[in-house]
């Protein structure tokens, strides 16, 4: 019988099928941070349980940390509780701690690819929604609660019902400055912010198998915006070479092994999905969010809409909201809106491709007077890489703040904060109500736009920018 990658993955993982529908599923890997592990761990020490398997976990201070160079444990005070209790259960239970002043230290979903600990054919948990990032290297991965890690913790194993499978096929290349980040906003606006509920995503077609890896991690990075828990992409040459050689991959005859096995892993030419959505993307344009949801995006040629026209009253309860806490007015151009801040980082563009696509426009140009631009690396090791490049340089001569690795503006729940009533354009993931910050007002783009974006001061088509995509 004809097989989807996610079928295949799922499948080798069920332990017990239960009663109720549900299946206890092994966990190959098990990721922690500093904001979600405290809590688990101190559930284990009531319960007077120990962790099954520490060699499979691994754990890192990303949220609740300073992005301050020279940071230490307790630089942002109000942290330093989390990343203490993180120091003290990691060694408790035997598990490696990657903590501030690590040369691996990183946010989870950066750290656990660059790592090899995300391979294909595993499956992945963390405490964190956007596990699903992992999901670019053909690994099943998913999110879950606090009490869910603590479970992992104990077990090994989580207790999961089956998702249906949607396969997005994205025909057609990317024009110049135009990247995965473009295509992840494009499609959460064409299916909607609860497209995805109930089902895990396989992205597919020509548009995803000319991504770089790092492309292919922040497609599958925003699934969960569109509702989807699971984003996969089948891995294919690209994703072997990629790996190969990483700290916590197989090495040796145990890599011949593995490459076998992995090579299976693609759906069957003839595999059904239970809904298929199909997009051309070639003539596809930056895209830049308008309201407080992934799904109120435009292309940066548009206009902010009119909530009035929309088809339920739903739709436009939550449209008029989102322009008034935005402070936009319907058919303001998108272009040319002026901006306070810009944020490049986060587990969605905080890689070295990342860097570089930004550095491109920001090489021998200058950020607005009004702007700050915050660039903060998505672990230390890309930080390492980026100033082996030079790219540290063109950052700060640019006028912009060169940080060390942290979730840093994405999550809000640091000291990298946008001021209330304040317009920021920021390659992160979310941008509901208060997310970098109370009263913030976020843009999400690619890291491209916001680059381009400081420069102008205001939102900024990269494509624009004079010789910088020559």
């Amino acid at each position: 019988m004809a097989r989807t990658l996610f079928d295949k993955i799922w499948q080798a993982h069920v332990v017990v099928q239960r009663d109720d529908g549900s299946a206890l599923l092994h966990v190959d890997r098990h990721v922690l941070h500093d904001l979600t592990a405290q809590h688990a761990f101190a559930m284990l020490e009531r319960a007077g349980r120990g962790t099954h398997s520490p060699g499979l976990t691994i754990a890192t201070h990303d949220h609740v940390v300073s992005s301050d160079p020279g940071r230490r444990d307790d630089s942002y005070a109000p942290g330093t509780a989390f990343v203490s209790a993180l120091r003290v259960g990691a060694a408790r239970h035997g598990i490696q701690l990657f903590g501030l002043g690590h040369p691996q230290q990183g946010i989870v979903h950066v750290m656990a690819p660059e790592l090899g600990m995300t391979l294909p054919g595993s499956l992945l948990v963390c405490g964190d929604s956007h596990t699903c990032t992992n999901g670019g290297l053909g690994a099943l991965a998913w999110g879950i609660g606090t009490s869910e890690v603590e479970h992992v913790l104990a077990t090994q194993t989580i207790v999961a019902r089956q998702p249906r499978t949607l396969r997005i096929t994205l025909d057609g290349r990317l024009g110049a400055g135009v990247s995965a980040k473009d295509l992840i906003l494009h499609i959460i606006g064409q299916i909607g912010a609860r497209g995805g509920n109930g089902y895990a995503i396989e992205y597919a077609g020509e548009a995803v198998r000319a991504l770089p890896i790092e492309g292919r991690l922040t497609l599958c990075n925003m699934s969960i915006e569109c509702g989807a828990r699971i984003g996969m992409v089948a891995p294919d040459d690209s994703t072997y070479h990629w790996l190969a050689g990483r700290p916590y991959a197989p090495s040796g005859a145990l890599w011949d092994q593995a490459l076998e096995s992995w090579r299976q892993l693609p759906s069957d030419p003839d595999a059904a999905f239970d809904h298929e959505v199909r997009l051309d993307v070639s003539s596809l344009e930056p895209q830049v969010t308008w309201g407080t949801s992934p799904a109120q995006v435009l292309p940066l040629s548009g206009r902010v809409p009119d909530p009035g026209q929309a088809g339920d009253s739903t739709a436009r309860e939550a449209g008029q909201r989102a322009l008034d806490y935005m402070g936009l007015q319907p058919g303001t151009p998108l272009s040319g809106l002026r901006i306070d801040t810009a944020f490049i980082g986060s587990c969605t563009n905080g890689r070295l491709e990342d860097l570089r696509a930004a550095a491109t426009i920001l090489r021998g140009r200058r950020i607005a007077p009004h702007v700050r631009a915050l660039i903060v690396p998505g672990s230390s090791q890309v930080r390492r890489e980026a100033e082996a490049e030079g790219l540290d340089r063109v950052f700060l001569e640019a006028g912009c703040e060169w940080r060390e690795s942290a979730c840093s503006m994405c999550a809000g729940v640091n000291d990298d904060r946008v001021g209330s009533g304040q317009r920021s354009i920021s390659s992160s993931n979310r941008n509901f109500e208060g997310r970098q910050g109370p009263g913030a007002r976020t843009h999400l783009a690619s890291p491209a736009t916001v680059a381009a974006s400081a420069i102008a001061g205001a939102i900024a088509d990269p494509r624009q920018i004079e010789g910088a995509l020559a």
